[in-house]
């Protein structure tokens, strides 16, 4: 699977509000931080699309679990905005997307995850898919306001660090450029 990647809509579903007690149910685009891959049946049955933001994959990460988008990297957020874009025109209604991060190796927060996240929501944003949930608008103002530190953040941060310890820094770098799928 490439950097984005359109796996399949779930079809035929109700609306999610109607079945799901969630907090952020009623919101177009919701936020599910560290989300257990066990927890992905849950979170794509109250959401019309599940986009999975990983800012730095490890190779036993699912790479596109379920029905969902999959968000490797800074640098395809507006493509990955453009299919759920696409998926909801093709739907003929509005979608419901779920924007999930993975569990992180230590089972804490993620910086580079949520700053993704954010950057995906911040790239719905501009194509009009902006009903988000306060989790989500959230992470948009976190990812919007510390924009051009996405590097320095993700590279000083916990995995970062391994990634670069590994001798991973110049793809850490690539992963972190924003936007390359405009170029």
């Amino acid at each position: 699977m490439g950097p984005v990647s359109l796996v399949g809509r779930i079809g035929g579903m109700p609306s999610p509000t109607l079945h799901s007690d969630s907090p952020q149910s009623r919101y177009q685009v919701r936020l599910h931080l560290g989300a257990d891959p066990e927890a992905m049946p849950v979170l794509t049955e109250a959401a019309d699309l599940v986009v999975f933001a990983d800012a730095l994959p490890d190779p036993s990460s699912p790479s596109g679990p379920g029905s969902a988008v999959s968000v490797i990297g800074f640098g395809f957020r507006r493509s990955a905005a453009r299919a759920v874009l696409e998926a909801q025109a093709d739907a003929g209604e509005r979608v419901f997307v779920a924007v999930v991060t993975p569990l992180s190796a230590g089972g804490g927060f993620a910086v580079e995850d949520f700053l993704l996240a954010g950057a995906v929501v911040d790239a719905l944003a501009e194509v009009g898919i902006d009903y988000s949930s306060p989790e989500a608008a959230a992470a948009c103002a976190a990812f919007v306001s510390l924009r051009g530190a996405v590097g320095h953040l993700v590279s000083a941060s916990e995995e970062g660090q391994r990634w670069v310890a590994a001798g991973r820094g110049a793809e850490l770098a690539a992963l972190c450029r924003l936007d390359t799928d405009q170029a």
